[in-house]
């Protein structure tokens, strides 16, 4: 159409037929500019659906890894991974998806008009190819790396904020700021030196490709102005030839561009499917068990010997007890003994090995995982709250509870009364990871976690540590009755939380020193006779 107008113009044209070639190349690009249009709406909305569906698929996968793979795995780098890595693969598939059909569709239709003028002229044009093909090869490897050394230096700065951010009141209270400040500036220019390094490479792989462009544009000057010259193409056919040349400047522009976003793309998918493919080792088995309909449960621990993950020596030797149904046994021993090992390996929070460990006659390993942890209810020793109300954080292993049933499960914890006392009562938020509750509040908060979730087993893991003797007395005595009609497991380091138990576990390095009840452990004057010595001697010291 150009080529045409161009020639009628040198020619001699009348107004009227230059309007209709006006009209007609308006038309054109009309049309050119309604088809990108519903192009980017079409492939944009797709990536951000590609990018919801990666999304959810990453944040469930993370949930069915085990314990070991987060011990490993930084939360701040994680998050970077859901974060920047997936806005990189979302990229990807948009922007470089759409930048790439436009280019193909762009190229293909410049080159074919170009062939139809000159397949002479043509061939000079596009001389510079392979230089461009060699180009893209050898910075493309480049970017490629290059990008994945800035996420995980990303990553591992996000990992020192995060860090830092969730433990302020210990950075504040050992004043510690100017060294956090110093570590993060260490970290933010690590992570700018990347950058740079990839911008310099990014920065001479774009004017590289516009050289050999320009390299080409060249060349059809000097071939096609002497092609013209010697009449064997019309002026019109050498404007136009120039023209669709010219559409080829964006499409290698464009190149260079989509080459660093697919780059940046496949980097980032490599550190998504990285964790994509990493099979949870504790899963169900491919025939659970019959799950038991009973309301309590028996726990039976049989030669069990256990050794954390990359650990040296085993962190239980050779273990051995049983908890009859509606019966609670304490653990007690010192700090390191193997008593909360011995809590996490009921729910399979770690694995333990096969034919030793059995909740109702069944060997944990041969349950449904969901049905399992569905039977057990845990007060862990590090609580956890999340950022929501008081009552939405009790409730969380029961989230159709009634108000009513909420509020019985704090008054069983000692909670009620503190919690009435609240601007807002139930309906308080506790901030992330609640902060503004007391170590003993988000204690008796867990507590009452635990006893709100109707399940036969009840793990009580060292969660009255934070709580006074008298705040621990009324706790123990609000769940006795719990205790009597569910089958419990108690850790504590105080005697006095444990002398009503059915039986007595004195830990030693991962052993059972001692076993027996209350008044047997004292009349053995061993372990457990020497620490209820030494606490009572506290509370006389405390009490004078």
């Amino acid at each position: 159409m150009l080529r045409f107008a161009v020639d009628d113009l040198y020619k001699g044209v009348t107004a009227e037929k230059l309007g209709r070639y006006a009209m007609m190349l308006f038309g054109i690009a009309i049309a050119a500019g309604l088809f990108k249009y519903a192009m980017r709406q079409f492939i944009i909305a797709i990536s951000r659906r590609l990018e919801y569906e990666l999304r959810n698929e990453l944040f469930e996968h993370l949930q069915t890894l085990d314990a070991p793979w987060f011990q490993s795995h930084r939360t701040g780098e994680t998050m970077s991974i859901a974060t920047n890595d997936l806005s990189a693969v979302r990229m990807m598939l948009g922007p470089g998806v759409m930048y790439t059909v436009n280019t193909i569709i762009v190229s293909a239709v410049s080159i074919g008009f170009m062939v139809s003028i000159s397949p002479r002229l043509t061939f000079y044009s596009l001389l510079p190819l392979p230089l461009v093909s060699l180009s893209v090869w050898w910075f493309g490897d480049r970017i490629h790396k290059r990008f994945e050394g800035v996420q995980a230096r990303f990553a591992r700065l996000s990992a020192h904020v995060q860090e830092n951010l969730a433990g302020m009141r210990v950075v504040r209270a050992f004043t510690s700021e100017r060294r956090q400040a110093e570590r993060f500036a260490e970290h933010n220019r690590d992570y700018l030196e990347q950058n740079l390094d990839l911008i310099r490479t990014s920065g001479v792989f774009q004017p590289s490709l516009a050289f050999f462009s320009g390299l080409g544009a060249l060349l059809v000057v000097w071939v096609g102005g002497r092609e013209a010259v010697k009449g064997h193409i019309t002026i019109g056919q050498f404007v136009a030839f120039t023209v669709y040349l010219g559409m080829l400047n964006w499409p290698m522009v464009a190149l260079g561009w989509v080459i660093n976003i697919f780059q940046r793309g496949l980097a980032s998918y490599g550190r998504i499917h990285a964790i994509l493919v990493t099979p949870p080792s504790i899963a169900s088995p491919g025939t659970p068990a019959a799950a038991a309909k009973r309301d309590s449960a028996q726990i039976e621990f049989r030669h069990l010997t256990f050794t954390y993950p990359g650990a040296a020596e085993p962190a239980l030797h050779d273990v051995s007890f049983t908890v009859p149904a509606g019966r609670t046994v304490a653990l007690v021993g010192r700090t390191g003994s193997g008593k909360s090992t011995v809590l996490s390996l009921l729910p399979r929070v770690f694995d333990p090995p096969p034919g030793t460990v059995f909740l109702d006659g069944v060997d944990v390993r041969e349950w449904d995982l969901d049905a399992l942890r569905a039977r057990i209810a845990p007060a862990p020793q590090e609580t956890f709250l999340f950022s929501a109300t008081v009552a939405e954080n009790i409730a969380y292993g029961a989230h159709d509870a009634a108000p009513t049933a909420i509020e019985a499960a704090a008054k069983m914890a000692n909670l009620d009364g503190d919690v009435r006392g609240f601007p807002d009562g139930y309906e308080t938020r506790v901030g992330e990871r609640g902060i503004t509750l007391s170590g003993g509040q988000r204690q008796r908060a867990a507590i009452a976690r635990a006893v709100l979730r109707e399940a036969p087993v009840l793990l009580l893991d060292d969660c009255l540590s934070a709580v006074d003797t008298q705040t621990e007395e009324a706790i123990l005595q609000g769940l006795r009755g719990e205790m009597r009609r569910r089958t419990c497991l108690l850790v504590s380091h105080r005697v006095s939380a444990v002398r009503e138990a059915d039986e007595i576990l004195v830990f030693d390095r991962g052993r059972i020193a001692e076993r027996g009840k209350h008044d047997e452990l004292l009349a053995l004057d061993g372990r457990y006779a020497a620490l209820h010595r030494a606490q009572q001697l506290e509370e006389e010291i405390e009490a004078s």
